[in-house]
């Protein structure tokens, strides 16, 4: 876990930001409860040429144990203001058109379909959706 933090540090400063990458602030989606980390949802503060065709402002991921229970969804809708308090007046979230769960939570939470993109290296097609903020 601490190679995780360390790693995850990094993106938060342009002085330590790895070649390629963007600034980005990751959130952690812990259940009160039983304080069991049930997913996490990461905020790109902009985008560069990769993530403006195949990954967005947000990536975000729930423990499979955990998953269709809302926490996706209730993530994306919380952060969205963060993203506001960025300077961002849009953000896009992409998802692979096989992932139906998550069409679901984007489409719940406002997301307008752009059209898909595919990536030939991983024989992979993203669905693409804007939200307006």
């Amino acid at each position: 876990m601490k190679a995780y933090l360390e790693d995850t540090m990094r993106y938060t400063r342009e002085e330590t930001l790895p070649e390629g990458m963007v600034l980005a602030t990751q959130f952690l989606c812990i259940r009160k409860s039983d304080n069991r980390l049930v997913g996490m949802i990461q905020v790109r503060h902009y985008l560069n040429d990769f993530l403006r065709t195949f990954g967005g402002h947000i990536g975000y991921s729930v423990r499979p144990s955990e998953r269709r229970k809302g926490y996706a969804s209730w993530m994306l809708k919380n952060v969205q203001p963060y993203c506001k308090s960025l300077g961002l007046s849009e953000i896009l979230v992409c998802c692979l058109d096989t992932n139906e769960g998550s069409r679901r939570t984007i489409l719940k939470n406002g997301g307008r379909f752009d059209g898909t993109a595919y990536r030939a290296d991983e024989n992979k097609t993203l669905e693409r959706y804007w939200f307006t903020l």
